[in-house]
């Protein structure tokens, strides 16, 4: 793991959590089916992987839509909730 960037890996997810869909264009954002993700990796590595290869974790396209995905205040972690999401995903 030691080629991702952590400290700007974290800086991208607080730069991205707050912003608005409203203040997104559909430009501005991946469409999710053209992500790729190495599924031989570990849970944690295509979790940097999928953050380091979007523009914007938690807002991307689906089909032409935007969507946002955010978290209840829960014990799960964003890590919890981003390997499930991928593990969906990426099958």
């Amino acid at each position: 793991m030691d080629k991702y960037n952590l400290k700007e890996l974290e800086e991208k997810l607080n730069r991205c959590k707050n912003m608005k869909l409203e203040d997104v264009s559909l430009d501005d954002v991946d469409e999710i089916s053209s992500i790729k993700i190495d599924r031989r990796k570990s849970s944690n590595e295509r979790i940097l992987d999928f953050i380091m290869k979007v523009k914007n974790p938690y807002i991307f396209k689906v089909n032409g839509k935007l969507v946002r995905i955010s978290f209840s205040d829960t014990d799960e972690s964003y890590d919890d909730y981003l390997t499930n999401v991928l593990n969906n995903l990426y099958k």
